[in-house]
């Protein structure tokens, strides 16, 4: 599905590109399913910030099978099963398309006991969870986590994520998807339509604040600095907006998050998965050609879990 141009949802285009061939270091994958996430709308709209230029193949997810294997790739054959998120940075070679041509090194082999829909959900969402839980605010066990955005496609994860670490988990969403953070493992599910989530933590806290806090939505740093312990740590996947200067005397941290793409960080996330610790959430199941209103949906800012495009029968 090939974006002609900058701008709506309605754009996307079926059409016949050359197959790609693998250079030095390069696999084409057939891709099976293909994730969608928030930063291809974003990307969709205008995404010369990122180096690329119309007309442009999107998508940065993927689980397929490995079709050919470049010069001094020793590590994947043609038929392994992989899964991966492709780079964004001067990419035109997304993942709404048959064949993907990736570097071998952020590639991994797809967890033997998930289906090519489940792990096309997992590699950009989950692994944004994967590097702010547990590489940047180092969650351990005992302590207490905010998730402001916990039914979203990266807070389904960071729920999972922080609970498998021993954290007390307080996650955010809206009346209806309260219940799934509980299913995920959520001690604290939170409507943030009803409740101040500040004052919650506070109380659930004994009024120290919580050790850690991940936003997911963006707008939820600052009106949680007063929530947060001191040298407490925050973190956050979105611009920060607003004055952050309550963070100086209380000695807080505060992370941002861009996804780096990388093969150890899928394979530390398939230990868990593997264990049944951790699980996407794909809310929806959709043909390739109906990408638009994938899209559509990510413009809304609103739904839970994933939306994936099956692009050939598994």
């Amino acid at each position: 599905m090939v974006l002609p141009r900058f701008g709506g949802p309605e754009l996307f285009e079926v059409r016949d590109v050359p197959a790609p061939t693998p250079g030095p270091g390069q696999l084409v994958v057939r891709v099976l399913v293909s994730g969608t996430n928030p930063v291809d709308a974003k990307l969709r709209h205008d995404g010369s910030w990122a180096g690329l230029k119309p007309p442009v193949v999107l998508g940065y997810d993927a689980s397929g099978v490995v079709e050919q294997v470049g010069p001094g790739v020793t590590d994947f054959k043609p038929g392994d099963e992989v899964f991966y998120t492709p780079e964004i940075f001067g990419n035109p070679h997304g993942s709404y398309a048959e064949l993907n041509l990736v570097s071998a090194s952020i590639v991994a082999r797809k967890p033997a006991s998930i289906s090519h829909e489940e792990a096309a959900a997992i590699p950009l969402a989950g692994g944004t969870a994967w590097d702010a839980l547990v590489r940047r605010l180092q969650v351990q066990v005992g302590e207490t986590v905010l998730i402001h955005g916990g039914a979203g496609g990266v807070g389904t994860f960071a729920v999972q994520i922080a609970k498998a670490a021993g954290a007390r988990v307080l996650a955010t969403s809206g009346p209806a998807n309260l219940e799934l953070l509980r299913e995920l493992g959520a001690d604290l599910a939170i409507d943030y339509r009803k409740e101040d989530v500040a004052q919650v933590a506070l109380r659930e806290t004994g009024g120290k604040g919580v050790d850690a806090v991940f936003d997911t939505v963006g707008s939820n740093i600052v009106p949680s600095i007063p929530a947060t312990r001191a040298f407490g740590r925050l973190a956050t996947i979105l611009d920060v907006k607003g004055d952050v200067s309550g963070m100086y005397p209380r000695n807080q941290t505060l992370h941002g998050v861009f996804l780096t793409r990388e093969r150890r960080r899928l394979e530390e996330m398939t230990a868990l998965i593997e264990r049944k610790q951790l699980r996407p959430v794909v809310d929806q199941v959709l043909p390739l050609e109906k990408v638009g209103d994938a899209h559509r949906r990510l413009d809304s800012g609103h739904g839970r879990g994933k939306v994936v495009l099956k692009v050939a029968s598994t």
